[in-house]
């Protein structure tokens, strides 16, 4: 009874800091542990794995997660209305690991559809800084 209380718990605060689960962050969390995947792909690839790099990658990615309930927080309690801020954040790292996978993954030499190169360039300059 205490685990269901304890996750319970978590999960209650896990909502509110990320705003809930909406498509918007069940799109970054897929395209997080791809990015995070397709780089250990691309290191065993490279013959270059690191449980150091590795680690560097993990809190790396917690740390997005980590801005986007700061962001929710932003939209809660100093707009009150809305979740621009959320959004905004959610998007820019949306960007930020789709260009991140298509990099990894030309890396390896195979050959990227130019329609996807297109249009995650278009979004780069929008959502991620150069």
């Amino acid at each position: 009874m205490r685990i269901k209380a304890m996750f319970t718990i978590l999960g209650g605060f896990l909502g509110w800091f990320f705003g809930g689960l909406d498509g918007f962050l069940y799109a970054l969390i897929t395209l997080v542990v791809l990015d995070y995947l397709t780089g250990v792909a691309l290191a065993i690839y490279n013959k270059e794995l690191s449980s150091s790099i590795d680690a560097k990658g993990i809190v790396k990615k917690l740390l997005i997660f980590a801005l986007v309930g700061v962001g929710n927080i932003f939209d809660m309690y100093l707009i009150e209305n809305g979740g621009a801020i959320r959004t905004a954040v959610i998007f820019f790292y949306i960007s930020n690991e789709s260009i991140s996978i298509l990099e990894n993954v030309s890396k390896t030499n195979l050959p990227i559809p130019e329609f996807l190169k297109s249009v995650l360039e278009s979004y780069k300059g929008k959502y991620r800084d150069k």
